[in-house]
């Protein structure tokens, strides 16, 4: 299943652009390791051949089949799958992995620390999830964004957010119930929302907003979510993109709108505003210009 001993998860339009990638090239293994955190890796790898031999990680591994059919063994059952069915394997758990077809298959896949999750649950219990093969049709994860971008380098704040998704993940696929959790701190995070849309071109440390909140990084990033529905990445991000449109459509150039917004580059500016709006800048401002 793994080499190493993970917008809308399962979406015919986001696998397709990296199905021709994955199976292209000669038989065999490869393997290649996106950008990580602490506790986080990112992988793409592809299988054609000679499968796995059985082997458990002390990590968390969920993933997306991408191309062909991938089979494992898996708590005493044979596992099937497909293009767009994601896969949760427990850490601790034997397993195996290998291609279903001659064609060979391609994935990409999260490994997460336990600790990372546990930091995200708060202290209830690690939930388990009976099923490793979630299916495409029940499959639309906010994962699937951090997995298709895996060579994007990730802060403190969003291996956090990374590890609130894993374990909101976890919860909605096993058969436990989550804890109610306690009323959340507005005054504190109206606080933390108000300094971030002051200037969201500075990136904030999580130690930052822990001093001004008054909260640990984990229960801030939950009550954000909570409260707002996003998390202060995406709201930062948001933010700026807010920032940038009106920058465009006071005719600044995009590269310069890009940094002034906060953004690496104008390269990173297009990703963010096309995942968010669905159009290049480009375009966006084209079509406000009218025929």
């Amino acid at each position: 299943m793994t080499g190493r001993c993970r917008g809308e998860g399962g979406r015919a339009g986001g696998l397709d652009g990296l199905r021709g990638h994955l199976t292209a090239g000669v038989g065999g293994h490869r393997l290649r390791f996106g950008s990580g955190a602490a506790g986080i890796e990112r992988l793409e790898a592809s299988l054609v051949g000679e499968g796995f031999a059985p082997h458990r990680h002390d990590t968390y591994a969920i993933g997306v089949t991408l191309a062909g059919v991938q089979t494992f063994r898996y708590r005493g059952e044979l596992r099937h799958c497909l293009p767009g069915d994601w896969h949760v394997l427990h850490p601790d758990e034997v397993h195996d992995g290998m291609p279903g077809t001659d064609e060979g298959f391609g994935y990409r896949i999260l490994y997460v620390d336990p600790f990372l999750v546990q930091q995200a649950l708060g202290g209830r219990p690690l939930p388990f999830v009976a099923d490793p093969v979630v299916r495409r049709g029940e499959a639309r994860s906010p994962l699937w964004e951090w997995l298709r971008h895996i060579d994007e380098p990730l802060d403190d704040l969003d291996r956090i957010d990374l590890g609130l998704l894993v374990a909101d993940t976890l919860e909605e696929h096993s058969a436990a119930r989550p804890a109610r959790r306690s009323a959340p701190a507005l005054e504190a995070l109206s606080r933390v929302r108000e300094l971030i849309a002051d200037d969201p071109a500075v990136r904030r440390s999580a130690e930052e907003l822990e001093r001004l909140s008054g909260l640990d990084r984990w229960t801030l990033a939950r009550q954000f979510r909570a409260v707002f529905g996003t998390s202060p990445t995406r709201f930062r991000t948001m933010r700026q993109l807010d920032r940038a449109r009106r920058l465009l459509r006071g005719g600044t150039p995009p590269r310069e709108a890009a940094l002034e917004a906060g953004f690496a580059d104008q390269s990173h500016l297009t990703r963010m505003f096309k995942r968010a709006y669905g159009l290049t800048p480009a375009v966006w401002t084209a079509a406000l210009a009218g025929p």
